[in-house]
């Protein structure tokens, strides 16, 4: 999920501080979700994918090697 939040948060042209005041999760949680070192809860992925605007799926599914993400 890391490389996909990254992606996505940053195809939306936002900062951390920015997506963490959009889906009211701690920057610091973000962080280390795009790091890889915290798995997110069920809730946070469901907050991140709201503020996002995607689904939950494409949030969590690995990203697709044939486009080269």
């Amino acid at each position: 999920m890391n490389g996909n939040l990254k992606r996505l948060r940053e195809r939306r042209a936002l900062s951390l501080t920015d997506l963490a005041e959009i889906a009211r999760v701690n920057r610091v949680t973000i962080n280390r979700i795009e790091n890889g070192k915290q798995k997110p809860m069920p809730r946070t992925i469901r907050k991140l994918a709201e503020a996002l605007r995607v689904s939950t799926e494409e949030l969590t599914q690995p990203p697709d090697l044939e486009r080269g993400e």
